[in-house]
């Protein structure tokens, strides 16, 4: 049972008598912040006291006069000036907790009217291996599709893989002027990676020499405004001098971004120029830029080498990227990349242009959106498609294949001015009551609160994070084990199991930890600590519930359905049981905004209870009765974490 929403449910019977709509109000129906308020807490006297012109403590006993909740509730108390305190009966939580230990779904309800979902996520350039960016949309993306298939809903998963754009023009350029054959016949995938890089530092070289000019000038008419704005401070008028300061703040710190951007663009240049070897590539090869976009355009037109090409190293890359996803375990349902709407997009400009929802400006095609200063091109002057139009008719793929209720793109926060776009556009076209939307998140951040690279300034790959995210883990486990008072448990291969677990997992739950919205600085040792709101602190929960059922020769199976049951009759039992019946309230916290870190809180939340009833509640030593109930309550805590850990695409260990 969803006890929020019963809850809110019976309040809009009443709610609906004093206003016409009373969603908004329903939204301040919360879990209590302190035990001393209840198990909840209603706040909806003080707004409506400002519409109905009313004492707010008058409306909250008019509420509670009107409220059918003597089935659940002690009687509801009316606390400061019109706070309304929820207290759940121990009776109705004990009914509940015991009717969750025979559920499978742990009391949790299907969706009473579930829905249809498209979740777009992942969707790396397979041109180039996984970096530390895409463990954000890979792991958000597959923990919102888990929660949502858990609670009933249809969920198709679609990996917009990006197999077309200039990424493949670039591989292809290098492969056919710089590629190590042996190499290449060696690992094909290390010797593609390496000419992608090759050449993207050789475009990046002449973008960076033909800027230089334009960006030197720019900061020596930065400083010159610093200067001259300098003799406006100190001019014996306070409220003058006042002003003059705050905007010779604002021009040094344009000075700052100019000369910051000089120095990266300089660093590029000295990055080739001190290598004799790529310097000479870069004088060889100066319309490289053009080049690439040139072999971009002629595998895009069918030239018949470049598709051979093509052809040759997509199957390759993919298989690459196939074996993070694996280890990840994470699954896609279709992977329709790029390419795969290549013949579509002229369709897309014809249908705009037919309904006079674009037009030519300039020599692009163009549709003007209201609200938006720039308009959104979907076919270039030289007759080039571009992302937006790949977007328009992936929309349209999906509205006729699948006829979804929501498509939901989980993508970085920098893309959101495109989205808006995309989904004002698509609205346009014929799609007006589908839910679009951009599920963005921030980046993850190195210690020096830039975003997370190695220490030669590469972007950190995804598989070498996960291998030290391992190695790192075992330590800990190894470390764990061996300090053990009877001396180490685990065996060598079994050591090796729980680290792989306990390392993912906490690379996985240390993103989806975070409000997805937010920048986090990466940290390994955070990640693995022991305690504190960690996927390994949760592991550890789960195996300590084990170890107390191995160390008693519990036959908890037996136990389940031998008629035992749980009885409340200590604070610790209470709190537990409580925290884990809002298991289902959690989950539709997660639904409501996709927002992974709201099961993260949970679970966190579940362990410290159950930590706090560990301690003040023996179990084994515990009167046969309530021996069985405690185990019971440790039965079904360890049940919760496991299948909330599962949603968030984390195993558990059986020891550690």
């Amino acid at each position: 049972m969803n006890i929020l929403s019963e809850l809110k449910s019976r309040f809009r019977v009443v709610l609906g008598e004093l206003v016409a709509d009373p969603t908004e109000l329903l939204g301040m129906i919360r879990p209590a912040q302190d035990a001393k308020f209840g198990d909840y807490q209603a706040n909806v006297a003080m707004p409506l006291g400002k519409t109905l012109g009313k004492p707010p403590r008058e409306i909250a006993t008019e509420i509670i006069s009107k409220l059918n909740l003597s089935d659940i509730c002690e009687p509801l108390e009316i606390a400061g000036p019109g706070f309304i305190n929820l207290r759940l009966k121990d009776a109705w939580l004990a009914e509940r907790v015991n009717h969750a230990i025979g559920d499978e779904r742990l009391d949790v309800p299907l969706a009473s009217e579930p829905k249809t979902y498209v979740l777009d996520y992942s969707s790396p350039n397979v041109a180039k291996p996984m970096h530390v960016g895409h463990i954000r949309s890979t792991v958000i993306g597959d923990s919102l599709c888990r929660a949502l298939r858990f609670l009933g809903h249809r969920v198709i998963s679609d990996n917009h893989l990006g197999d077309w754009g200039t990424q493949f023009g670039m591989i292809i350029y290098g492969y056919k002027h710089f590629v190590d054959t042996a190499a290449y016949e060696a690992a094909s995938v290390a010797e593609l990676s390496r000419l992608y890089k090759l050449v993207n530092q050789l475009v990046d070289y002449h973008n960076a020499r033909a800027k230089l000019p334009a960006l030197e000038s720019e900061l020596a008419s930065r400083m010159a405004a610093v200067e001259t704005q300098r003799n406006q401070v100190s001019t014996g008028d306070k409220a003058a001098d006042k002003k003059a300061r705050k905007e010779l703040g604002k021009l040094e710190a344009k000075v700052a971004e100019a000369t910051e951007s000089l120095a990266a663009t300089k660093a590029k240049l000295a990055a080739v120029e001190r290598d004799a070897q790529l310097a000479d590539l870069a004088g060889q090869h100066l319309n490289i830029a053009t080049d690439v976009l040139e072999e971009t355009a002629k595998l895009h037109r069918g030239d018949a080498e470049n598709r051979q090409l093509w052809d040759e190293f997509l199957p390759k890359c993919r298989e690459e990227i196939q074996k993070v996803y694996d280890r990840m375990g994470v699954k896609f349902d279709f992977e329709y990349g790029e390419s795969f709407y290549q013949d579509r997009l002229a369709g897309v400009v014809e249908e705009f242009q037919k309904h006079g929802l674009a037009k030519e400006s300039e020599g692009a095609i163009c549709v003007f959106l209201d609200g938006f200063d720039a308009p959104m091109i979907i076919r270039k002057k030289d007759g080039a498609f571009l992302y937006a139009t790949t977007d328009l008719a992936t929309v349209q793929f999906r509205m006729h294949e699948w006829k979804p209720d929501a498509i939901t793109y989980v993508v970085d926060h920098r893309q959101g001015e495109h989205f808006e776009k995309f989904f004002a556009a698509a609205k346009l076209c014929g799609y007006p009551d589908v839910e679009l939307c951009h599920v963005s998140f921030g980046t993850v951040l190195g210690d020096d609160g830039k975003p997370f690279k190695t220490r030669s300034g590469d972007t950190v790959g995804l598989e070498a994070l996960l291998d030290e995210a391992v190695q790192r883990a075992y330590a800990v486990v190894s470390q764990n084990d061996d300090a053990k008072p009877n001396g180490p448990e685990l065996a060598e291969d079994e050591r090796c199991r729980v680290a792989e677990a306990v390392g993912l997992g906490a690379i996985k739950y240390a993103d989806l930890s975070h409000n997805r919205t937010s920048d986090y600085v990466f940290s390994y040792d955070k990640m693995l600590a022991l305690t504190g709101n960690t996927a390994t602190y949760m592991q550890y929960s789960y195996a300590r519930v084990n170890g107390i059922f191995s160390k008693g020769a519990v036959d908890i199976e037996k136990l389940r359905r031998g008629g035992a049951s749980i009885h409340i009759t200590e604070p610790a039992e209470r709190a537990l049981a409580l925290e884990l019946l809002r298991f289902s309230d959690a989950l539709g916290d997660v639904v409501e905004d996709y927002r992974p870190n709201q099961l993260t809180n949970y679970l966190f939340e579940l362990s410290k209870r159950y930590s706090q009833f560990f301690e003040q509640c023996p179990v084994l030593k515990a009167e046969e009765q309530t021996r069985d109930s405690r185990l019971l309550l440790c039965d079904l805590t360890a049940r919760t974490i496991r299948q909330g850990l599962s949603l968030l695409g984390i195993n558990v260990v059986e020891r550690m």
